[in-house]
């Protein structure tokens, strides 16, 4: 039956801007920081998450340096730095990729570009409360950027006590604080996407024919909701214990230290989904585009997704392993760590039937998804060695765990994010970037990223405890191919940075649907009109490819007129 849908939030609503695009619609600083448009919001998450990533990149590039050579020498500080500044530099790494961008990057910034237009919709369900969560989460990087002149702050990104009570002389109270702040924008955007996708969604499309990256987001989202509170509340309470002296976690004052760490990971691991689910939402719409196939089993890697969510709340006792909890909650952790292997096997299994005997074109986002998929098989494959009991044993505490970590998190992470960002530019900013020199940038990070993690590795299985400035002499070769890894992942980005820019400068007009994809979002115009759309898009199957023809005069790809569903409110 073929037809228009009539959807919630289209352009025929009391708004009465016609043509334009949200670009040039309103000009000047106060319409970007006063806005209510979704895409707006997305793009400030969008840059703002990037300067995060540079900043816990280059304290990356920091901590690398110091660990070029073991030992540390008196000459060598003014250019490494001492033992103290690794400290710093190490715990800064990691909580601003962890709070500043694997959290909010993928979700708040292409969860909040493509996911009311993925439904049809002209904005989230709540668009004042969408920009509420960005300032939330602009006030915390502020406050993470005074800890950095404050004292900086060295307890690692974990801030366990009772060291980050007792002993540390850092800026930890501000830490805390913009911690427990930017927990709020977490929950306030989960809140939003789950009413979005609830009461926005289109009469014609049931849960089952919306595209897999609202699955994702979904889940995700669940989680930000449920778990962010178990964080902000923790955070608060070593802000009391810090200032005031109330021993929540400090043996000396009656306190339990092990509390902190049940807390702690009870937000923590699932948190690790927060991170990995959209990078799989983003893997789900590549690879059948570029596949131009539809995806292989989608029920499947619908529920998984939901299985990943769900299964991510009762394991975090696996971090406890060696903290003295009981023989049967260790067995127990063990068992049921094992258990999300089988709905991340599902999705990695059908990636690969969806590609099977595909045409398959090697552009820039796919050439991300193929590495996703690598560098996460890897990390889960290594993580069997961390959920078993006798290999968690002896290798926790080493560089085998912050291999497998970054293999899983990082990796995943950053190339689900660039598979993103490179597949959503041209609706983003409608310009075509040099694919060439993509492609060089996706090769370039991930030989970068392999050769720094998978020394690491070895050196773990080895013996070399994590975070430690110092190392004996049989650990260098492993830590200078790492940091050579690291400075080849830092030309990685850069390349990346620049032919984005370039396009930005010189690139070619983007076509609405430079891609073929199927799925709402790319029958907007490149960039998007104010109100999305500039007529009712027409819905179907988001992965029937048969639905969009080559357009020989853009070069793109336009939707099939009168073929679609009828779904009318």
């Amino acid at each position: 039956m073929a037809g228009e849908v009539s959807l919630n939030g289209s352009m025929h609503g009391t708004h009465d801007h016609v043509g334009g695009n949200y670009l040039n619609a309103t000009k000047g600083l106060k319409s970007w920081l006063l806005t209510l448009d979704h895409k707006r919001i997305g793009i400030m998450y969008l840059v703002s998450v990037c300067i995060a990533l540079a900043l816990g990149g280059t304290f990356a590039l920091l901590l690398r340096t110091k660990l070029l050579h073991g030992g540390y020498t008196p000459e060598a500080a003014a250019f490494i730095g001492s033992s103290k500044d690794y400290n710093q530099w190490m715990t800064l790494h990691g909580a601003v990729m962890v709070f500043l961008f694997m959290i909010p990057a993928i979700p708040a910034a292409f969860g909040n570009f493509v996911l009311p237009m993925m439904l049809g919709a002209k904005d989230v369900a709540f668009p004042k409360l969408n920009l509420f969560s960005y300032y939330l989460y602009f006030t915390g990087t502020v406050m993470f950027l005074v800890v950095l002149v404050m004292g900086g702050l060295d307890t690692g990104w974990t801030m366990y006590a009772p060291y980050s009570i007792v002993h540390s002389k850092t800026a930890v109270p501000y830490a805390t604080l913009a911690v427990f702040i930017l927990g709020f924008s977490s929950i306030l955007t989960g809140l939003n996407f789950i009413a979005t996708i609830h009461k926005l969604r289109p009469k014609g499309m049931t849960p089952f024919r919306m595209p897999l990256f609202l699955w994702a987001i979904y889940a995700t989202s669940v989680i930000q909701v449920l778990a962010t509170p178990v964080i902000g509340i923790l955070t608060f309470m070593l802000f009391i214990e810090k200032i005031m002296g109330i021993g929540f976690f400090n043996p000396a004052l009656g306190g339990d230290p092990l509390l902190f760490q049940h807390l702690f990971w009870f937000y923590s691991h699932p948190a690790v989904y927060i991170m990995v689910l959209p990078a799989m939402g983003v893997i789900n719409e590549v690879i059948p585009t570029f596949s131009r196939k539809p995806i292989f089993g989608y029920k499947m890697m619908a529920f998984s997704s939901l299985a990943i969510a769900f299964i991510g709340f009762v394991v975090w006792g696996h971090h406890l392993f060696v903290s003295g909890q009981s023989p049967f909650a260790n067995v127990a952790f063990s068992a049921i760590t094992l258990t999300v292997a089988v709905p991340s096997a599902i999705k990695v299994f059908n990636w690969v039937s969806t590609m099977y005997k595909g045409d398959i074109h090697f552009t820039t986002p796919m050439m991300y998804a193929l590495f996703f998929i690598y560098l996460f098989a890897i990390g889960g494959l290594t993580g069997i060695f961390l959920t078993a009991l006798p290999g968690n044993i002896h290798t926790h505490d080493t560089y085998f765990v912050i291999a497998h970590f970054h293999f899983v998190m990082v990796g995943a992470v950053i190339f689900g994010f660039l598979a993103g960002l490179n597949y959503w530019w041209p609706k983003i900013t409608g310009k075509l970037y040099n694919n060439k020199a993509g492609v060089l940038g996706s090769v370039l990070i991930f030989l970068g990223f392999n050769l720094t993690f998978l020394p690491q590795f070895v050196m773990g299985l080895k013996g070399m405890p994590r975070r430690y400035a110092n190392y004996a002499q049989e650990f260098e070769i492993y830590h200078q191919l790492s940091t050579a890894g690291a400075y080849l992942l830092g030309v990685g980005f850069l390349t990346v940075l620049l032919y984005l820019l370039a396009s930005l400068a010189k690139g070619k007009k983007a076509p609405s649907n430079p891609w073929g994809a199927a799925s709402l979002d790319w029958q907007s115009t490149s960039p998007p009109h104010m109100h999305n759309f500039e007529k009712t898009p027409l819905m179907g199957d988001p992965y029937d490819y048969s639905l969009v023809s080559h357009d020989e005069k853009t070069g793109g790809y336009v939707r099939k007129p009168g073929e679609g569903s009828s779904a009318h409110h």
